[in-house]
């Protein structure tokens, strides 16, 4: 039990147990830790919280209504900004943004507001009675959005609310993008995600899977079908990797397909389903962010004996939530610290066997504002093993700017535009990662929310 001046702490399995299998780590707070938390919050006349938080949601209020045990009216108060926050209370990084934010946070005390959004998340979805999602009258138009992640959800959904019609194309066979490829079920369960997607669709939103646009049909394509508009939130999936020598070799995965292959395609429950994933007893992960963290741990519950997190820079520069990396402690990872691939060597038939690592030391702050890495001469080491995932991040991919040759991109291929999503093809719009790069769940939603009115506003001037 915390104290009542301290943020309560988030109940979990055990370590030993859990690294076993793929069940919720996090298993929520009790309604007693709920309004211990709740009360904390000193409901603040300028609530530096909502301005913290991407989609504005009134935190404030929501506490407020918890404190009095009103957990569905909470739940109306989240869900007037925010259509996924079960999702939200789970992986969104709270303590850079609506935590931070938090007056109490001075203290390092802030009140738990990721969690007590999930509790009242996870309150509705059990307790409030089925019904039929409003349908707000028609305004004859239509709005295609390519890509069912946070920020082709949220667009869709504020969309729907002002009476589009909206159909969202996406690509895998499951709707979800990051949420369901990207992201372990033992972050986050899929039948949550599910449900916050039936959610839509019971706001009469439609949704196309096996549908990848940029193949199967282009965007001056939906333009002929009939949409008035068009918004891209396809994210930055494209597999990135460091161009050592043996990345080639077999058993040497990145992170995109590795995780697909765990996470969507389920490969965890192999042979119950067809897809497997071939690991090995000693895997190493290269890389210090949330997906490298979300790698290893996926490795060592898939049966693996040994795990290894390399990373090229201290502990204290990693871009991963703390949370996630003393979990990952916790479950048995090890970590290599100041260290970075340069070689990996194959067997005769080309299997990876071994990585070939140097040592690093911290220089000049780079663009990035941390300590540039700098190897040590002479400092090469092997370790054996027998597969790879390469988890330093991911680039836009170029399916749709290749076949939309009147639409700007930058040097790195992500979408030019402006600070309201309108990209340089008149109609067409973008946001989320395929613009900013990888960043948060939340901060995808915020586009996409923010978007869906420049789209509102600029059909209706149309009209005029």
């Amino acid at each position: 039990m915390s104290k009542p001046n301290e943020k309560v702490h988030m109940l979990t399995q055990d370590a030993q147990k859990r690294k076993n299998n793929f069940s919720e780590v996090a298993t929520g707070l009790t309604e007693e830790l709920v309004l211990q938390e709740a009360e904390r919050c000193l409901n603040c006349k300028n609530p530096l919280c909502v301005a913290g938080c991407p989609v504005g949601i009134n935190i404030p209020k929501f506490i407020q209504l918890i404190k009095e045990k009103k957990y569905l009216e909470a739940a109306v108060v989240i869900n007037q900004d925010n259509l996924l926050p079960a999702i939200c209370g789970r992986v969104c990084p709270q303590e850079n943004q609506c935590e931070q934010a938090c007056v109490l946070n001075k203290s390092g005390k802030s009140i738990g507001i990721g969690y007590l959004e999930r509790f009242v998340a996870d309150y509705q979805r059990k307790h409030s009675k089925e019904e039929t999602k409003e349908r707000p009258s028609s305004k004859g138009k239509k709005v295609a959005i390519i890509g069912s992640g946070p920020s082709g959800l949220t667009c869709a959904s504020e969309l729907k609310k002002m009476g589009y019609g909206v159909t969202i194309f996406e690509a895998f066979h499951k709707p979800g993008g990051v949420l369901v490829y990207g992201i372990p079920e033992f972050r986050l369960p899929k039948d949550i995600v599910n449900y916050e997607i039936d959610n839509l669709r019971k706001m009469g939103v439609e949704i196309r899977t096996n549908s990848v646009i940029g193949r199967l049909k282009t965007i001056d394509k939906l333009f002929e079908e009939g949409f008035d508009a068009v918004y891209i939130a396809t994210g930055a999936g494209h597999p990135v990797f460091m161009s050592v020598e043996g990345e080639e070799l077999n058993y040497v995965y990145s992170s995109n397909e590795f995780l697909t292959r765990v996470n969507l395609m389920e490969a965890y429950k192999f042979p119950e389903v067809d897809t497997p994933v071939v690991l090995g007893k000693k895997v190493a992960v290269i890389g210090g962010g949330n997906t490298a963290m979300d790698s290893a741990r996926c490795a060592l519950r898939m049966g693996t004996e040994k795990v290894y997190c390399i990373y090229r820079r201290s502990e204290k520069e990693m871009p991963a939530r703390v949370e996630e990396i003393e979990h990952a402690k916790e479950e048995g990872v090890e970590f290599m610290f100041l260290t970075a691939p340069v070689k990996y060597i194959g067997d005769t038939e080309n299997n990876v066997k071994k990585a070939v690592c140097i040592k690093m030391e911290l220089g000049e702050l780079d663009a990035s504002g941390r300590r540039r890495p700098v190897p040590i001469s002479g400092s090469e080491f092997e370790i054996e093993v027998d597969s790879v995932v390469v988890a330093i991040g991911t680039n836009a991919n170029p399916l749709i700017s290749e076949t939309t040759k009147d639409m700007e991109v930058n040097k790195w291929g992500y979408i030019v535009a402006d600070e309201a999503g309108r990209t340089t093809k008149k109609y067409v719009y973008a946001g989320g990662d395929i613009v900013t790069g990888s960043a948060t769940v939340i901060k995808a939603m915020g586009a996409g929310k923010e978007t869906a009115h420049v789209i509102d506003e600029d059909l209706e001037k149309k009209d005029r």
